[in-house]
This record gives C-alpha cells, structure tokens and sequence, in this order.
C-alpha cells in the first residue's frame, strides 16, 4: 500500500476565551483545583462561529500551507462527534464551502477523541484507490454545547476547535502503520443521540477514562514502534491526545522523552477531542518545531472506547 504524509496544516478556534476563575463566578470551582488536577487554564467556546465554520478556516489553511488547490482534493473527512448537523454532514458541509471536487468521497467519521487518527489511517486507503492523490482530513468539535453545565467534574474540561491536514499518497512513502482498536463501553464515556430520551451532553467517569488512558497510550506507542521495527530515537516528536497533562506526564517519565521532543497545549484550549492532535500539529508546525521530514508519533484514546497511534511524515 502506498503511503501519506502531511503536506500542510490549519487550525482555527473560536475568538471567545474562558478561563477557569470565569467558571469558578458560576460554578464551585477555582483555577487552582483545575489547573492542578488537569493542566486546564484556559478554553474556546464559540459564540458566532459554528462548526462548520471552524473547518472551513482550518483546511483553507491547510491547503494555503500545502500549496494545493481545492479540486486536487480526492478525498474529504471530518473527525467529530458534535457536527452542527447529522445530514448533512460536516465533510459534506466543507466540500461545498470549499467547492471541493463533485466526484469525491465526503463523510464524517465518530472516534471520539482519537477520531483524526481513525480518519488518517482511513484517508490512507481511499487514496490508494484514487486518481488524486491529495486528502483533506479534519478534526473539528463544538464541545461547548454538548456539556451538562451542573456537572462540573466534566464541563469544566472541554474546548472547541478545529485543526486540519492535506495529505499527499505516493508509492515510494511508507504507510503511516496506524494501530487502531475499539472496545465497547457505553459506560465510562458516552453522549446519548436523539430519540433516546436523554439529554445529548457527555457524561463520564473521569477516574476509569483515567486509568484506561495511562494503559491505552504506552501499549500505542509500543505497538507502532514494533510494527514500524523503529526505536524511541527514530522519532523526531510525539504527540499525544491533549485529555490531561498528567497523563501526558505520565507518559513523558515512563520513556524518558526529553522537553524537546514532546508538547502540550492543554492549558490553552483543553480538551478538544477529535481537534485537539490536529491543533497540536499545527502550532508546531507554524513554530517551525517540526517540518519537512520530520516523523512524529502520535497518539489517541476516547469514547467507544476507541485508541490508537501512528508514525506521521511530514512531506
């Protein structure tokens, strides 16, 4: 199978921020109790923007940096679970905005917060089967409207966002070797659809989401590296979902990454699910951190429950 890397990113977040002293004026919490128990500080909750305008200015971004034209595209996905509509879909939504080519696959993927890997490792194998060889993969989430405002061990950790990537297929690249699982739980994490009843807000047992990530994210960095027969060493930079710095910390300490091999954005946006490894992307990509054949780690966990992780080239 051929294989992708990155060509460019984009990103976009709402322009309204709220720090964690404005939730503590309508809720019982302050910044110490947040920031020390997640690394949170600061989020962006949309107030004009939508959803599908988040995406449309993280991919013209991306395709800005790429220097690739919107009817070169062969493939459009957007990771999320909070579109501004079922149908149709945001993909949909994106490829009319962006006047996308008629003749091509557009559709939504739901892997919750590791759903921009699932939609990498998708985008991998649409393009092998397709005339053009480029790919529009974003994350996006509007997070801030599917939280239950009462509960404040949740809605305190979740920000809205969107952070895109073109990709281009070629024979002679290697595959990104993505490592995907799933496991049903409806349990630990879950956001109820319409007709059910229920409110559509998320609801969570932070503790179990906890104890799943620090086992979910080592046995991913682990796996990719044996099926790309790589070492620690051969990764210029990992990125790792933005849930919680502890988790993140936990990691780091467990395979001794020095400081300048990994980041966290956490405290700026927290937790943006499927946006969130896109927009860490991104800044790094914009700081000039990583760059033209840089090979980066990245991995994922989240509601399903869903995992995984790749080895990502930048072109």
């Amino acid at each position: 199978m051929n294989g992708i890397k990155i060509k460019g990113m984009g990103r976009c977040v709402p322009a309204h921020v709220v720090t964690n002293d404005d939730l503590s004026k309508i809720m019982d919490t302050n910044d110490a109790w947040i920031s020390s128990r997640t690394g949170i500080r600061r989020r962006h909750h949309c107030e004009t923007e939508s959803h599908n305008s988040l995406c449309a200015a993280a991919a013209r971004q991306a395709l800005d940096k790429a220097g690739v034209a919107p009817e070169e595209i062969g493939a459009c996905i957007v990771a999320t679970v909070s579109p501004d509509t079922i149908v149709p879909s945001a993909a949909c939504a994106l490829q009319r905005e962006l006047g996308l080519p008629n003749d091509i696959i557009c559709f939504d993927l739901n892997a919750a917060c590791t759903g921009f890997l699932f939609a990498l490792h998708t985008m991998e194998c649409l393009l092998n089967s397709s005339p053009r060889k480029y790919g529009l993969v974003v994350g996006a989430e509007v997070l801030s409207r599917m939280v239950d405002w009462n509960d404040r061990s949740t809605c305190i950790l979740f920000g809205d966002g969107a952070g895109a990537a073109v990709v281009e297929c070629r024979q002679d690249w290697p595959s990104i070797s993505a490592v995907l699982g799933c496991h049903g739980d409806e349990h630990i994490l879950r956001i109820a659809g319409p007709g059910t009843g229920e409110p559509s807000v998320i609801q969570m047992e932070g503790t179990r989401v906890f104890k799943f990530a620090v086992e979910a994210v080592p046995w991913c960095v682990d796996q990719v590296l044996a099926r790309t027969g790589k070492t620690m060493d051969y990764v210029d930079f990992f990125v790792f979902h933005q849930a919680n710095a502890r988790i993140i910390d936990l990691v780091v300490r467990k395979y001794h990454i020095p400081p300048k091999k990994y980041y966290k954005n956490i405290a700026e946006y927290g937790n943006t699910s499927a946006a969130s490894i896109p927009l860490v992307l991104s800044e790094l990509e914009e700081a000039g951190t990583v760059g033209p054949g840089s090979r980066v780690l990245v991995v994922g966990f989240g509601g399903g429950l869903t995992w995984g992780g790749a080895l990502v080239e930048f072109a």
